[in-house]
């Protein structure tokens, strides 16, 4: 009980996917740019990534897809949706937001739906917003999506960021846990000033869209590198270890780590400050690369079947902002039998 309400445990009840067709290989990519598959899949663990192909296709539609698997696979009709919450990088327009767009392509009905903006913390921002609307009774169940097409915003002539982005999309139930398990406690944290590293120049209000900024490739992701590597490693081990401490946890306590998949040199340094095995993270990363907000919840869908009642789980993401979060989240239902088609192009 909290302020005399009696808060309801939120749970993650169920998880889906959805992949492109399309597979860009690093051999492929070394054809359009300066690299080579072995350049990439050293500095970055990548081998391949999907890409969103098909005219007037957005991250919408990704979405929405994720969203209609992960219905039928946990016995729910759209009507049983109070909440869909989109976190995306790549909306398909200014407005409406994308997560109005999944809800009408799905038929949710007239129910709240809006997008969380927070780069590739942006899921773990978005289920932290979610659990608060299902502890407190407001709703019952909420969809929270995680998508984005990195590959309208990703300039291919940038060796630095193409061989990193992938498109896709995650979708996960948040509904009152059955079992007392669930999203324990998160953490969300940003700092502005770190913007000059990671950015998109161009196409907001500050500098809108012109034939001069299209001329000089301005609404191509802008990132440095070094500075967000280091600043990656630092915020997702800290926050994890903050989120852990108050929770009096240790990493041999923890059956899974589910780091967001940015670079696997990242995702090694954050697993070693926590003291977590390598056999006990979550990867990604070499088939999916980055897909920005998607990829905690395809983590989650791509290693559902090994998930145990009970398990311990700490997720945690680092995005452009800089923004950075983590959740403690206790599994509530068994994976393996509800993960009978495993994660695969949609």
């Amino acid at each position: 009980m909290r302020n005399g309400i009696n808060l309801k445990t939120p749970a993650i009840t169920g998880v889906c996917g959805y992949l492109p067709e399309y597979v860009l290989s690093n051999t492929e990519l070394a054809r359009m740019v300066d690299t080579s598959d072995a350049w990439i899949t050293e500095r970055t663990g990548i081998q391949e990534r999907r890409i969103l192909k098909g005219e007037g296709l957005g991250t919408s539609h990704m979405g929405a897809e994720a969203v209609k698997g992960l219905l039928e696979r946990t016995g729910n009709k759209p009507s049983d949706v109070d909440m869909l919450i989109c976190a995306t990088t790549t909306p398909d327009m200014v407005f409406p937001s994308t997560a109005n767009l999944i809800s009408d392509m799905v038929g949710l009905g007239p129910v709240g739906s809006f997008d969380v903006q927070a780069a590739c913390s942006g899921f773990i921002y978005a289920i932290t917003i979610a659990s608060q609307f299902v502890a407190n009774g407001q709703c019952r169940k909420v969809v929270v999506v995680g998508a984005d097409k990195m590959s309208a915003i990703i300039d291919y002539t940038d060796r630095a960021t193409c061989v990193l982005f992938g498109d896709g999309a995650g979708a996960v139930l948040i509904e009152p846990s059955p079992n007392g398990e669930g999203i324990l406690d998160t953490l969300i944290r940003s700092d502005g000033s770190g913007m000059i590293h990671l950015h998109q120049k161009a196409g907001g209000s500050r500098l809108p869209p012109s034939a001069e900024t299209v001329a000089k490739r301005m609404h191509y992701v802008h990132q440095e590198g070094a500075a967000v590597y280091k600043f990656a490693i630092a915020k997702m081990a800290e926050v994890a270890g903050e989120i852990m401490s108050r929770n009096n946890l240790r990493g041999d306590m923890i059956q899974w780590l589910v780091p967001h998949q940015a670079n696997r040199r990242i995702i090694e340094s954050t697993a070693e400050r926590m003291g977590m095995p390598m056999d006990r993270v979550m990867m990604t990363i070499q088939k999916y690369g980055n897909t920005t907000a998607a990829t905690i919840p395809l983590c989650l869908w791509d290693y559902e079947s090994k998930l145990k009642v009970g398990d311990r789980l700490i997720l945690a993401a680092f995005g452009g902002g800089f923004t950075w979060g983590a959740a403690y989240v206790t599994w509530a239902y068994d994976g393996a039998a509800r993960a009978g088609n495993g994660a695969q192009a949609a």
